[in-house]
């Protein structure tokens, strides 16, 4: 409307008083700020490793696929005992009984082992089930001609220690490992590219110095575990315990066709044990995935490590036991083993 027309209309309005009263903001009324206290176990998945122990029984899940929380602190993962009223109907995703009505169902040593994890919890794994992931701990990440890893070099005393124990109890053992193909090369998305380059150059399939071969190529002494490691590895494999897997991702998991979940649903694997590095990048990538897509995760806490400022390692202990999981370490699992 053009302002002249505009300011005429104005002007016959009858309700508009002439001159207008000058403008007098309104200051809404002053609000006081009632400060409650935050209790950690409003949220579920806040605090989750210091939650008091469950009164009841507890059942989570589904008729298939389930968990039983005792109020002991044994929680159940083999997925074998429903409790005494039954399975969860369609619908539900807990349910809980009396400790008198649901008893502890007595351990079975030949196909299970109680594991301590923090938060005074013991988990019920079973061992043909159960298998240890362990990522890239290859020499790319903790040779010390490549690169300064102390806190990742670390880790090799007790994962040689872990894993010889949970071969013992039937646990596979895999060792999870960028090792990428020629084909592999040309498919890789341009952040996982530029990631891997430094100021522009070298990157994936690149010369390194020495013997090291071109960079996380298969079969590259780059690619191979470090030191102790394949020694470690070579005699798993003539002993049929230990399996090697090829990722090309940060993640192990990260597409339902990896080789990593194949071999998981083939051998009917649902609970997974993590070691390796970087704790907050491959590790934790895979770690992710896996709880997404259903497994139970425990992550071995003196088994992981990582080149991150200060905060990286303590986050991924943080959320592996207040979200996606547990943490425990290798002495409370060779104990539980032995």
């Amino acid at each position: 409307m053009p302002f002249a027309i505009f300011n005429n209309a104005i002007s016959h309005l009858p309700h508009l008083p002439s001159p207008l009263p000058p403008y007098r903001p309104i200051r809404p009324p002053r609000l006081r700020l009632l400060l409650l206290p935050v209790y950690t176990h409003h949220h579920p998945i806040l605090g989750m490793v210091h939650r008091p122990n469950v009164p009841t029984a507890t059942e989570y899940g589904n008729a298939a696929s389930f968990w039983v929380e005792y109020p002991s602190g044994l929680i159940d993962l083999t997925r074998t005992t429903h409790l005494p009223e039954g399975a969860l109907v369609n619908g539900d995703i807990a349910e809980d009984q009396s400790e008198h009505r649901a008893p502890i169902p007595p351990l079975l040593p030949a196909t299970q082992l109680d594991v301590p994890v923090d938060g005074g919890r013991v988990l019920r794994i079973p061992k043909q089930k159960s298998a240890i992931v362990i990522v890239d701990m290859q020499n790319f990440f903790l040779h010390p001609d490549l690169r300064d890893h102390p806190t990742g070099l670390a880790c090799v005393i007790p994962i040689m220690n872990l894993v010889p124990a949970l071969r013992e109890q039937d646990v596979k053992i895999l060792w999870v490992n960028w090792g990428l193909t020629e084909h592999e090369l040309m498919t890789i998305p341009p952040s996982l590219v530029r990631g891997f380059m430094k100021n522009g150059r070298g990157g994936f399939g690149a010369q390194l110095p020495g013997d090291f071969g071109r960079l996380l190529m298969r079969g590259e002494y780059n690619s191979e575990l470090y030191g102790p490691l394949q020694t470690l590895y070579e005699d798993g494999r003539r002993g049929g315990t230990d399996v090697w897997i090829h990722k090309n991702r940060m993640s192990g998991i990260w597409g339902s066709q990896t080789a990593l979940d194949l071999y998981l649903q083939e051998h009917g694997i649902t609970t997974l044990f993590f070691a390796g590095v970087n704790a907050d990048q491959c590790v934790l990538g895979t770690l992710v995935d896996a709880y997404s897509r259903g497994y139970d995760c425990i992550v071995v806490e003196d088994c992981v490590a990582t080149t991150s400022p200060a905060g990286g390692l303590e986050n991924v202990l943080c959320n592996a036991g207040a979200a996606y999981g547990f943490v425990t370490d290798s002495a409370r699992i060779i104990d539980a083993a032995t």
